[in-house]
């Protein structure tokens, strides 16, 4: 007998059960999280409550008893407003503990999540992997988009053209005009953004039920796929199979291939490092990126990367076609959630347009799509989205560098046209720390630069991060270390040189180390003054290398 068998079953755990409704048998029988970030706060969650429902459902009709909880739901669009986007990436990081919260400390068998948006799929990648009792995620989808005559209006058009109206450069189409049409329903953004990207992360890691990525939100195989969810959940539980069995070095080569085939979106990368951190693998994603980088092509050319709609993608057999062609470069041995490997599951599949997703032998571009840098400005690590490489975007570029201490600043300067062809244009203050959580400045200065004619003709190096749907010129993002915590990047001064070549896989600042090592940095003042979650969060992030984790992760066992 344990303490942990005693509270497992407590008389008065199971009379609170009882008192839901929960008969004798139901007490024995596994019981499954059904974990759900629905909210009226943002289109992105706001269909989740039915998707719950049928899951319930296909769950009590297998065989276990679900129990719905709820946690953080943070959309870019709505929970980004306050304090400079801070709680964007903020709020990842209170999705696992929200989860360790409830389900962990329940002590309950297995978990069903409802992934929407950005930031939970990988919260509850880090959950699975931080509580390791076997979990299946739900894709909930991407929304509708409209039409302007004959123009298709998505969420990329809406944001390029606010920033481009803001500073007097607008566009084809008025901002209120695109405001009416851009967002039809419920799901995430339309385009291979942030969200899509991780979706078909998530099928790339095993760890949804296959072909369930990316889907139209609220859309019959969207339900059939969380039907099926709830039914496979209690196999798992039965099977033992735990997320540490799915999450596999092999499953992370697998996820960094999908995102160079699709030109995903680069905050996949901190993800899947913080999922790995959140496990205690020994895993290098950033090293995994630079290994995959130089096998995988970009096989496909979905928005903001090209002109191919979302839509597209999913009628052409979606992340699971992906795969199909990918897979001379996979590891297919790797077990998925089916209980089958990758192999095994893809045997039957065919790609429904060899256009829209094509094969290996028939690249639409060179890869990768997204590449590591480092060097003097970089020691750590840094990352370039190259998306499609067709010549029209700089893969190399030296200049002086231009240096802001803030999103407001910039912009200003750029709007003031003070902003000249030639330059390196540096924001800093914008890391984990210095945001504080990257925050969401740096994709406004980078729309900005875009809407000014200066994407081509400028570069772009920030120690913040950049929407998913920011593909302008040559831009370097998460510069680490950063700025705010010692990094070469807060010792910039106006006219130094710097030196970025994709090629190489290099960006240097051309100072002499030691006139850089007796430099000051600025004083550690920060833009954003951060109180209560997001000071705990400055205080206590890790480094980029970690995926940006806020905790020292030890898996002993109570």
């Amino acid at each position: 007998m344990t303490l942990r068998s005693i509270s497992a079953n407590s008389p008065v755990r199971r009379a609170q059960w009882r008192a839901l409704g929960l008969s004798e048998e139901d007490l024995l029988k596994p019981k499954i999280a059904v974990v759900n970030s629905s909210s009226e706060l943002a289109s992105c969650f706001s269909h989740l409550d039915g998707v719950a429902k049928v899951v319930k459902e296909a769950i009590r009709a297998a065989g276990g008893v679900p129990f719905e909880v709820r946690t953080t739901a943070v959309s870019d669009f709505i929970t980004g407003a306050a304090k400079q986007g801070s709680y964007i990436l903020g709020g990842r990081d209170l999705i696992p503990n929200d989860i360790e919260a409830q389900v962990e400390a329940a002590m309950l068998d297995g978990m069903v999540c409802l992934t929407s948006c950005d930031k939970t799929p990988p919260g509850h990648l880090m959950a699975a992997m931080r509580i390791n009792i076997p979990t299946l995620l739900v894709i909930g989808g991407y929304q509708a988009s409209g039409m302007i005559g004959d123009d298709h209006v998505d969420v990329e058009d809406l944001f390029s053209g606010g920033v481009g109206e803001a500073l007097g450069r607008p566009g084809k189409h008025s901002v209120d005009a695109m405001a009416k049409e851009a967002i039809k329903g419920p799901g995430v953004c339309a385009g291979m953004a942030t969200a899509n990207t991780m979706h078909s992360v998530v099928e790339a890691l095993g760890m949804c039920m296959s072909g369930s990525a990316p889907v139209r939100a609220n859309s019959d195989r969207m339900f059939d796929a969380a039907r099926a969810a709830g039914a496979r959940i209690v196999e798992m539980v039965s099977e033992d199979l735990t997320p540490r069995k799915i999450l596999t070095p092999g499953a992370f080569r697998n996820a960094a291939a999908m995102v160079l085939a699709v030109s995903g979106s680069i905050n996949a990368i901190k993800h899947l490092q913080a999922t790995v951190t959140e496990g205690g693998l020994d895993i290098d994603i950033f090293a995994i990126w630079e290994e995959m980088g130089r096998k995988v092509p970009t096989l496909a050319a979905v928005r903001p990367s090209g002109e191919r709609r979302i839509e597209e993608f999913e009628d052409a057999g979606g992340a699971q076609a992906m795969l199909k062609q990918l897979a001379p470069v996979l590891d297919l041995g790797v077990t998925v959630a089916s209980g089958r490997t990758l192999g095994e599951d893809l045997d039957a599949v065919t790609v429904g347009d060899a256009e829209v997703i094509r094969p290996l032998d028939r690249p639409i571009s060179p890869g990768p799509s997204i590449a590591i840098l480092k060097g003097s400005l970089a020691p750590e690590s840094s990352i370039v989205k190259l998306g499609i490489r067709d010549g029209s975007r700089p893969e190399s570029f030296a200049g002086p560098a231009r240096v802001f201490e803030s999103t407001n600043d910039a912009l200003a300067a750029i709007e003031a046209g003070e902003v000249q062809k030639g330059e390196v244009v540096v924001l800093r203050g914008q890391g984990l720390k210095g945001g504080p959580a990257m925050g969401g400045g740096a994709s406004f200065v980078l729309f900005a630069i875009d809407a000014a004619g200066l994407a081509q003709d400028t570069a772009f190096v920030t120690d913040g991060q950049l929407s998913g749907l920011c593909l302008k010129g040559l831009t370097v993002a998460e510069v680490a270390p950063e700025g705010a915590t010692g990094g070469p990047i807060g010792k910039v001064k106006n006219g130094d040189r710097i030196e970025i070549d994709v090629a190489e896989r290099r960006i240097d600042l051309m100072v002499a180390p030691e006139e850089l090592e007796g430099r000051l940095a600025p004083a550690s003042t920060y833009a954003v003054p951060a109180d209560g979650w997001l000071g705990m969060y400055r205080r206590d992030v890790q480094p980029m290398y970690t995926g940006a984790v806020l905790i020292d992760v030890d898996r002993g066992e109570d």
